[in-house]
C-alpha cells in the first residue's frame, strides 16, 4: 500500500471520527446516503462547522473573523493552503469552542485533502456553499445584538446564509450522483431553501436562551412587537403571554417550511431510499423539537425541548418502514403537525418558498 493511499485512508478515518465529535445528528444521518455521496457530504459539513466555529468565537472580533473566514474560503477554493490558517486560528480559539472543534480546525488540512480529490462539479459546489456562507454570516455577526433581527425578511436572509445554501448544495450534489434526480432539479431548487429553513429556524427557536447567553438573539423584532412584545425585555423570570404568540408565529412558519421539506424528499426517487433517509431523519427530528417548543412555550433551556434518543430511535424506525410511500409519509406529518399552528395572513405570504 503506497504512502499517499495510507495517508487518504486516514483522512477518511479522520473525518468519519470528527462527525462524530462535532453533530451526533449528521453523525446518524449522513451514513444512510449512498457510498458515492457519503463522503462529500460529510466532507461538506465538516467545512460549513469550520465556517460555524469562526462566527461562533467569542474570542475573536468582528474584524478578526472576517479576516479568517475570508481566508477559509481561499483555502476551499484551493488558492491557499491550510496548514497557516489552522495554526493561526487554532492559537486564538478559547475554552467557549469545544474540544472536538478546536481539534477539527488542527485538523483541517486533512479534511481539506478529502476536498481536493472530489471531482470538479463537486468541488464547486462545496466552494460555493462555503464562500455564500462564510460572507453572508460574517456580516450579519457584525450587527448582531442581544434586541433580535429587524424582521421576518431579514430572519429568511440570516436562515439562507446558514442553512438556504446547504439545501441548494445538498440539491446540487444529489443531482450531479444521479442524472434521475438531475431530471427534477428546478423543482427541488426551488424547495432547497425551505427546507433548509425550516430546519434553522427549529435550531433558531430551541436555542433561543443558549443564544441570549452569548449576547445574540436571531428572533424577528416585527412578530413580537406584533403580539404586544419586545424582545429586549425577554426574561426567563417572566414569561410573557406576548412572547408565546409570537412564538406561536413562528412554530407555524417552520412548520410551513418542513411541510415545503416533506415536498422535497416526495420528488426523490422512492428507490433512492438512502437519500430519502438521510433528509426524513432530520426533518422527522425537527417535528419533535418544534411539537415540544409548541407544548412548552415557557422553556428556559434548550435541554427542556431537547427530543430523547427514545424518540430519535422512533423516527429511524418508522421512517425505515415508510421510507418509500408517499402518501403514508404525508399522512405521518400530518398526524405529527396537527396540533402545531398554521400560518395565517402576512406571515404566511412572508413564509411561501
Amino acid at each position: 500500500m503506497s504512502a499517499m493511499h495510507r495517508s487518504t485512508i486516514s483522512d477518511f478515518a479522520y473525518q468519519a471520527e470528527a462527525l462524530q465529535g462535532v453533530s451526533r445528528t449528521f453523525a446518524l444521518t449522513i451514513p444512510q446516503l449512498p457510498d458515492a455521496l457519503c463522503d462529500v457530504v460529510g466532507n461538506a459539513y465538516l467545512l460549513c462547522r469550520i465556517t460555524d466555529t469562526i462566527e461562533d468565537e467569542p474570542a475573536l472580533s468582528a474584524e478578526q473573523k472576517h479576516e479568517f473566514s475570508e481566508r477559509f474560503t481561499e483555502v476551499v477554493a484551493g488558492h491557499q493552503e491550510p496548514e497557516s490558517f489552522a495554526c493561526e486560528l487554532g492559537s486564538l480559539l478559547s475554552s467557549s469552542t469545544t474540544q472536538s472543534e478546536h481539534d477539527l480546525i488542527a485538523n483541517t488540512a486533512r479534511v481539506i485533502r478529502i476536498t481536493r480529490g472530489f471531482n470538479e462539479v463537486q468541488r464547486n459546489v462545496l466552494d460555493r456553499c462555503v464562500r455564500i456562507m462564510s460572507q453572508g454570516m460574517a456580516e450579519f455577526q457584525k450587527t448582531a445584538t442581544i434586541e433580535g433581527l429587524h424582521d421576518l425578511p431579514h430572519l429568511d436572509q440570516y436562515c439562507y446564509y446558514v442553512a438556504g445554501v446547504v439545501g441548494e448544495m445538498l440539491t446540487e450534489l444529489f443531482c450531479d450522483y444521479s442524472a434521475e434526480i438531475n431530471e427534477r432539479r428546478e423543482e427541488l431548487l426551488a424547495l432547497s431553501v425551505s427546507f433548509g429553513q425550516g430546519l434553522q429556524m427549529t435550531n433558531i427557536l430551541k436555542d433561543i436562551w443558549d443564544d441570549r447567553h452569548r449576547g445574540v438573539c436571531w428572533l424577528p423584532q416585527d412578530v413580537f412587537q406584533a403580539a404586544g412584545f419586545k424582545l429586549s425585555s425577554l426574561s426567563t423570570e417572566h414569561h410573557d403571554p406576548g412572547f408565546a404568540k409570537g412564538l406561536s408565529e413562528l412554530v407555524a412558519i417552520a412548520r410551513h417550511h418542513l411541510s415545503n421539506a416533506l415536498r422535497f424528499i416526495m420528488i426523490i426517487p422512492a428507490h433512492e431510499t438512502g437519500i430519502r433517509l438521510h433528509c426524513l431523519w432530520a426533518l422527522g427530528m425537527a417535528i419533535l423539537t418544534l411539537r415540544r417548543i409548541n407544548t412548552t412555550p415557557a422553556f428556559k433551556s434548550g435541554t427542556e425541548v431537547k427530543i430523547s434518543r427514545r424518540s430519535v430511535w422512533i423516527v429511524t424506525v418508522v421512517t425505515r418502514i415508510l421510507v418509500r410511500s408517499n402518501t403514508a409519509l404525508k399522512l405521518l406529518f400530518d398526524g405529527l403537525t396537527y396540533s402545531l399552528p398554521r400560518t395565517q395572513g402576512t406571515h404566511l405570504e412572508q413564509a411561501r418558498s
